[in-house]
């Protein structure tokens, strides 16, 4: 069992965030914590022009509460939104973190991703924890 579990969460249809909640609960042990991170990637600057003003901060909001709806229905759980690029983010969070344990969602990759999504991937390969994979 864990004491304390990362579970990076992406709101994207392909991916299955429920699983992965339910398999973090059953690795906590009974005091663990769950900590609910979603990565914001920055918008690039030749699209940020055609969203209406303000859309940025109201989306970082509508995240914020409904990941924090989220992590209130878990035994200690947290919520975190940051900013940045989604693999070597939730990497750094992990390290200033230190979570015995991530567990991250995974698409159906295609080719380019051979046999897991590239932000799973990523994280598989330079995590310096454990890591379950959920597809």
């Amino acid at each position: 069992m864990y004491s304390h579990i990362l579970v990076p969460m992406s709101f994207d249809q392909e991916r299955d965030s429920n699983a992965a909640l339910q398999v973090a609960q059953l690795l906590s042990d009974d005091a663990g914590h769950i900590s609910l991170l979603h990565v914001i990637e920055q918008v690039p600057g030749y699209a940020i022009s055609y969203l209406p003003q303000g859309y940025v901060n109201e989306a970082r909001k509508a995240i914020e509460a409904e990941l924090a709806e989220i992590a209130a229905t878990l035994p200690n759980g947290s919520a975190h939104v940051v900013e940045g690029h989604s693999g070597r983010t939730i990497l750094d969070w992990a390290e200033d973190h230190n979570p015995d344990c991530i567990v991250i969602a995974s698409h159906r990759p295609g080719m380019q991703d051979l046999l897991l999504g590239s932000t799973a991937a990523k994280v598989v390969r330079h995590a310096n924890c454990a890591v379950h994979v959920i597809r």
